[in-house]
Parts: C-alpha cells; sequence; structure tokens
C-alpha cells in the first residue's frame, strides 16, 4: 500500500485552493450578471403585458407600447447584418487562404485589430459623414440604412477574427487532400474549409447580434428617432432608405432620462424586452450552430 507523503499532501492541497480561488473568479462574474438581471426583470415586470409589446408607442413615447422599437431593432439589426457578414467572411478567407505574409496583409490586420478598439461614438461621427452625408440616402438625413451601415462597419472586426479563428482550425490535411486530387484553391473553399468552419464563423456573427441590437451612440446619430407617430402595426413600419426608425435601445435611453410622467417600472420593462430580444436571437443562432457541429465528421 503506499501512502501519502507531505509533498504528495502538500500538491493536493495547493490544488483545492487553487480550484477555490479560480471558482470565486468565476462566481465574482457570474453572481453580479444574474442579480443585476433579475432586479431589471423583477422591477420591469409588472409593465409588461401583450398591450406593452404590441401597442406603438403614444404621447411621445411615455405611454402604449414599444412595437415601433421592437421592429426597428430588428431591421438595424438585419441590415447591419446583411452587410458586415458576407464582407466579414470574404475578408476573413482572404487573409486566411490567399493573402501571403507581407507588410500588406500586416497592414490589414492591424487595421482589423485597431479598428476594434474605437469607441462607438467616433463610429458614430463616421457614420454620419459617410453615410448621412456624403453617400446621402436621404437627402443628408438620418436613415435606417445609415445606421446598419454604421454598425456593420463597427462589427466587422468581431466577425474577421472569429472567422480566421474558424477557417484556421480546419486541419491543413484537408485542403492538401484536395489539392492532390486536383481540386482548385477555391473548391476547397467553397467545398471543405466553409462547411466545416460555419459553426465558429456564426459564434461572430452571435457577437455581432448581441452589440448591434444594444448600442445607441452610433444609431443615434446616424439613423434612430427618440420618438415616431405610427399608426399602423405590422412587420414593415419602415422604409429602410427613407425612413428613420425606433430602437429598443434609444428608446431606453430617453424614457429613462428625457420623458415626463412615465411610470417606474416602464424603463426597466424595456431594457427586460431588450435582453430577451437578445436572448432570443442568440439562442437561435446558438442552436443552429449546435446543429451543425453535430453534423461535422470529425
Amino acid at each position: 500500500m503506499f501512502t501519502e507523503t507531505p509533498f504528495i499532501r502538500k500538491k493536493k492541497r495547493n490544488e483545492v485552493i487553487a480550484k477555490c480561488f479560480f471558482g470565486f473568479m468565476a462566481a465574482a462574474m457570474v453572481i453580479p450578471l444574474f442579480l443585476i438581471v433579475g432586479y431589471i426583470v423583477v422591477q420591469g415586470a409588472p409593465a409588461i403585458s401583450w398591450e406593452f409589446l404590441t401597442e406603438n408607442p403614444r404621447s411621445g413615447g411615455a405611454k402604449g407600447g414599444i412595437w415601433a422599437a421592437i421592429v426597428g431593432t430588428f431591421y438595424i439589426v438585419f441590415f447591419s447584418l446583411a452587410f458586415s457578414a458576407p464582407i466579414g467572411v470574404l475578408a476573413a478567407v482572404y487573409l486566411n487562404e490567399y493573402a501571403t505574409e507581407n507588410w500588406f496583409t500586416r497592414i490589414v490586420n492591424l487595421a482589423v485589430v485597431n479598428l476594434a478598439g474605437v469607441p462607438s461614438i467616433v463610429h458614430g461621427l463616421f457614420g454620419v459623414g459617410a453615410f448621412v452625408y456624403f453617400a446621402n440616402f436621404n437627402d443628408g438625413k438620418k436613415s435606417i440604412i445609415a445606421a446598419a451601415l454604421t454598425l456593420a462597419v463597427m462589427t466587422l472586426p468581431v466577425i474577421i477574427a472569429s472567422t480566421k479563428e474558424a477557417l484556421s482550425a480546419v486541419p491543413r490535411q484537408f485542403r492538401e487532400a484536395c489539392w492532390n486530387v486536383g481540386a482548385t484553391r477555391w473548391q476547397v473553399i467553397w467545398k471543405i474549409v466553409l462547411p466545416n468552419s460555419i459553426s465558429g464563423i456564426l459564434t461572430g456573427v452571435i457577437l455581432q447580434v448581441s452589440r448591434t441590437a444594444g448600442e445607441t451612440a452610433p444609431v443615434m446619430l446616424t439613423g434612430v428617432a427618440t420618438y415616431k407617430l405610427l399608426d399602423s402595426t405590422g412587420l414593415f413600419l419602415y422604409h429602410p432608405i427613407k425612413d428613420q426608425c425606433m430602437a429598443l435601445s434609444m428608446h431606453l435611453y430617453y424614457i429613462a432620462t428625457q420623458a415626463n410622467n412615465v411610470p417606474k417600472a416602464t424603463p426597466f420593462a424595456i431594457a427586460t424586452v431588450l435582453i430577451g430580444v437578445v436572448l432570443i436571437v442568440n439562442a437561435a443562432a446558438i442552436a443552429f450552430r449546435v446543429y451543425l457541429r453535430s453534423r461535422k465528421k470529425w
């Protein structure tokens, strides 16, 4: 029979201490999150109802529901994703599969890293100059498309970085085997690399959706109105080029800081709905990613 020596007991004790320390650090991140979300939900739950979710704002946003803001948020997220996802994936494919290591690719990679560190308000100012005044989508006025393009530029680095990592994770032997049987580089990318990396690419898209739905400063400057009177309810409330829209993040800011005679629970209810929208979209994307991963053969 082997008996523990003092050295082994010391190692086990140190391992338990390390395990407790890292567990405490994880709890220090998770517990505040649940406390914050729980507080918001408890405070906002009394104001959430079917009418609150399906009616348009009235009286300058102080009364009525938030349907117009929900639809506007989906408009911005959808058009932003439609622009940023293809461009980000194609840029990552070029950088990972085609580009050689030289001064140009180093500059591009540096630009991607720096773009990720630019504050959102600076992106908003860029969007005003580039997409509101220069592109002149709506005769020099704010528009949904200007806000979406601004957010697309802001979220490109996340998609490019996550896509590059996903492409790099595909074993090089897959590529070499295809090249050896005569496949072209693009055939290998289209038929082998992209299908096997799609789950990782979706990770960047999920992060993009979360950030896009919650941004306030860029959309406030480029395409979102604090209040917009709408008579109808439905999915097609706005024209992407000619209209501004309402958004949950901007509506929350306006109700919490500027609107008068607003019930105390209303800002918390809007925040709860915004969190719920982000969670639903993320859950759908994560479920799709899990499904794609389950189809992998390696």
